[in-house]
């Protein structure tokens, strides 16, 4: 990923950040931007660099800062309340929790759109039909759904696997129980290959199983001068997962590899979503046919 942006130092560099929050905050990024918080102990506005990662948002002091200052769980939210404003090019609403108001004000009335639609769909998980968003943003939020549900399913699983079982030889098992991204299919490298080119409206990114049973495969579509197919290794490493790059990035989970891919070139990758109902299992198994 070669869209990495050099900054003078001692900044460090946005793979470093990317790594270190999701190292700390162990939860998916969905949304991010700045914000202006204001909450019941605050005496005026805090400009944050916030993150909705689950159903958290996390406020950091700027863009480039590793540990967050503050956070706010919205699991619980009673009702997101819109605001007039007199302020121009600026959207402002309360989110109203059991024991406390937050009042958010954004930068520009689109930011407050994809603010209150991705916190509205995380919460309620529905997306909300009277946002006002261009169609692109609407499916991001369909898979923002999708992956906040499975979630949920992954972290009521938890409680239930004990640390004495982790080195039973019972990994594959646990594999196919757990959740998989949205964006993942059992096709081959040449099927997701005409998947993505067919079918351009519907997202660039395929996951996929690699040509051994344990590790995986990316497969993107970029339009650059002309559409590109590139593949990247995706490797199993213990409990996490290695991207093979020419700097090999290590991450958690599959969840947070899509994110890495999305995160690293600005959102101009975006995970290939078929069909919600027809990627969705109660199992978590893949797609074997999408026909």
């Amino acid at each position: 990923m070669e869209g990495m942006m050099a900054k003078k130092p001692p900044k460090p560099a946005p793979r470093r950040i990317f790594q270190e929050r999701l190292k700390i905050t162990a939860l998916p990024l969905y949304f991010e931007g700045f914000l202006l918080v204001k909450r019941s102990e605050y005496q005026e506005y805090k400009h944050y660099w916030t993150e909705l990662r689950g159903t958290t948002l996390f406020f950091y002091n700027d863009k480039k800062s590793t540990i967050y200052v503050d956070k706010l769980d919205i699991i619980d939210l009673t009702r997101l309340t819109e605001k007039n404003s007199t302020e121009k090019n600026c959207a402002k609403f309360n989110l109203v929790l059991p024991k406390e108001e937050v009042q958010l004000k954004t930068e520009n009335t689109e930011s407050g759109e994809e603010w209150r639609g991705f916190i509205l769909t995380v919460t309620e998980l529905s997306v909300p039909q009277n946002v006002s968003l261009l169609p692109g943003q609407v499916i991001r939020m369909h898979e923002v759904l999708e992956r906040e549900k499975k979630r949920r399913i992954e972290t009521e699983r938890l409680p239930n696997t004990s640390l004495e079982k982790e080195r039973e030889p019972i990994e594959d098992y646990v594999d196919v129980l757990n959740p998989m991204p949205a964006c993942f299919y059992t096709v081959s490298r040449k099927e997701a290959t005409e998947m993505l080119e067919k079918n351009p409206s519907l997202g660039n990114m395929i996951l996929r199983p690699g040509s051994d049973s344990r590790n995986f495969s990316i497969t993107i579509r970029q339009e650059l001068d002309m559409p590109r197919i590139k593949h990247f290794k995706v490797m199993s490493v213990g409990k996490n997962y290695t991207i093979e790059l020419e700097k090999p990035v290590t991450l958690p989970n599959l969840f947070s590899v899509i994110d890495y891919f999305v995160n690293e070139t600005r959102g101009n990758l975006q995970p290939f979503i078929y069909s919600t109902e027809e990627t969705l299992d109660t199992k978590g198994f893949p797609v074997t046919s999408l026909k």
